[in-house]
């Protein structure tokens, strides 16, 4: 019987896991994790992430009945040398896409190698590698469209999830720390407000996952848009960290969704795939704009506009709700994260990577690949992005798909009297209406920070400044 070393990284599960069941059959595992710090540079985990990180972590080691070992540090050096001191023959892992994570990781798999160490890295997180939907040219996809429906749904379909390892013998490492000591949860518990919002773990995950499939998906097409409704999935954190994976989650919308609801959900696990792949062919995607010609575009510096952008406090209702949806659950409805993006980078005509940047400490779905690609496309500079012209307005997003203002109401109650008439734009409710509501604009509510349709003008100038021929 072998000893291999199971290297968790972005997969906290034992339900299809494709290096975790290898190993599992080949005899002995020792399960490990290593918070890696020292090589992510610019790409630690957000607070967010950290917290959930915590909690996923603890779930784990229990279904791994306390086996699990926990280091942080350098990989690069902790794993050679775990390897050697608890005589494992073999590595195995589930591969990881940031670039600095394909760096490292390259360096480590020829670190054991030389050691004499058998090492096998597998695809546990994405239903296509990244280098398989590419042109006839052999170039990546830059269209989403033609990326999903050429390039992925003519591959063979996703692979059927595994089951759990019938016989998994888990071995523990001497000298690792416990889940606290990886000192994940921030020093002023910020955090507690998160938890009635979330089952974190593998366990959590399925059921949230039951979940939608069992209330959700059925008008899935057309209630995503729609933040008061139960049509979302809610299951991004649970993707990025690995508590589920893309193909139980694939196989299973099989099982509960039909038609264009089933097909839509699918595109939008495509999404993801896409948002990987543009990662992966394009490394410098989280700070450097796709488009080129974006490095000249004129954008604002404004800390007190940013600022009240983070907080909800725009003075536009739905933006509010939003951004306190953020503060409050670490999760923003799909809908609202386009309408506050495009609030930012449009509107206060503020660079898209302050909201890159504030969502990857917030979210606790922070994914590089998702989280970068979203904001470049909401930018406008990014793969298949959004026109330069396509503005959301505020007043008649909020109007669309909030209606009757349930969501907006919950986040921000101090509207929550207000008629629906008023709701999104207060400043033109007359002055007794807002007395009745007991809303003081400018105290217990602030005036728009800006004006919709002023800003939208200088932001349509911004981006035709880009079509000006250069000297």
């Amino acid at each position: 019987m072998t000893l291999t070393i199971h290297w968790f990284r972005q997969d906290l599960r034992l339900t299809d896991n494709p290096s975790l069941y290898t190993a599992a059959q080949n005899g002995d595992v020792l399960p490990v994790y290593i918070l890696d710090d020292e090589n992510a540079g610019d790409h630690k985990l957000g607070g967010a992430n950290r917290w959930w990180l915590h909690h996923s972590l603890t779930s784990l080691n229990e279904s791994l009945g306390g086996k699990l070992a926990v280091f942080a540090g350098d990989a690069k050096t902790i794993l050679p040398e775990l390897a050697q001191r608890s005589g494992a023959t073999a590595v195995s892992w589930n591969r990881c896409y940031e670039p600095w994570r394909i760096e490292r990781d390259t360096v480590i798999k020829e670190t054991l190698k030389a050691a004499g160490i058998e090492v096998t890295s597998h695809n546990g997180s994405l239903l296509w590698e990244p280098w398989e939907p590419l042109k006839k040219d052999g170039t990546p996809y830059r269209v989403f469209t033609p990326y999903y429906r050429r390039g992925c749904l003519s591959q063979p379909e996703p692979r059927q999830p595994l089951p759990k390892p019938l016989n998994l013998n888990c071995i523990r490492a001497s000298g690792s720390l416990d889940v606290d000591g990886l000192n994940l949860l921030p020093k002023i518990r910020w955090d507690k407000q998160l938890e009635p919002h979330w089952d974190v773990g593998e366990s959590g995950a399925h059921k949230q996952m039951m979940s939608f499939m069992e209330g959700g998906i059925s008008d899935y097409k057309d209630g995503r848009n729609f933040p008061s409704q139960q049509n979302v999935s809610r299951l991004s954190p649970y993707l990025q960290m690995g508590e589920i994976s893309p193909n139980t989650v694939w196989h299973t919308a099989k099982e509960y969704g039909a038609g264009p609801d089933l097909d839509t959900f699918h595109s939008e696990l495509g999404w993801r795939e896409f948002s990987y792949s543009l990662l992966y062919h394009f490394p410098t995607l989280p700070w450097k704009n796709l488009q080129e010609k974006f490095d000249r575009f004129p954008w604002g510096d404004n800390p007190e506009f940013l600022e009240r952008w983070q907080k909800g406090q725009t003075g536009y209702p739905i933006v509010d709700a939003g951004m306190r949806e953020l503060w409050q659950t670490g999760y923003i409805h799909n809908r609202v994260r386009m309408i506050v993006g495009s609030f930012l980078v449009k509107n206060l005509l503020l660079d898209w990577r302050h909201g890159e940047r504030w969502f990857w400490d917030c979210l606790v779905d922070a994914d590089l690949a998702n989280n970068s690609a979203s904001w470049q496309w909401i930018g406008g500079c990014g793969a298949d992005a959004a026109p330069y012209f396509r503005i959301f307005n505020p007043i008649t997003q909020g109007q669309k798909f909030d209606k009757e203002g349930e969501y907006t109401r919950h986040f921000v109650p101090e509207l929550k009297n207000l008629p629906k008439k008023y709701l999104y734009n207060p400043w033109e409710a007359p002055a007794d209406v807002l007395r009745e509501a007991g809303v003081v604009l400018g105290d217990t509510y602030p005036h728009p920070i800006v004006h919709v349709k002023a800003s939208r003008e200088l932001a349509l100038e911004a981006f035709a400044s880009l079509k000006q021929p250069q000297p």
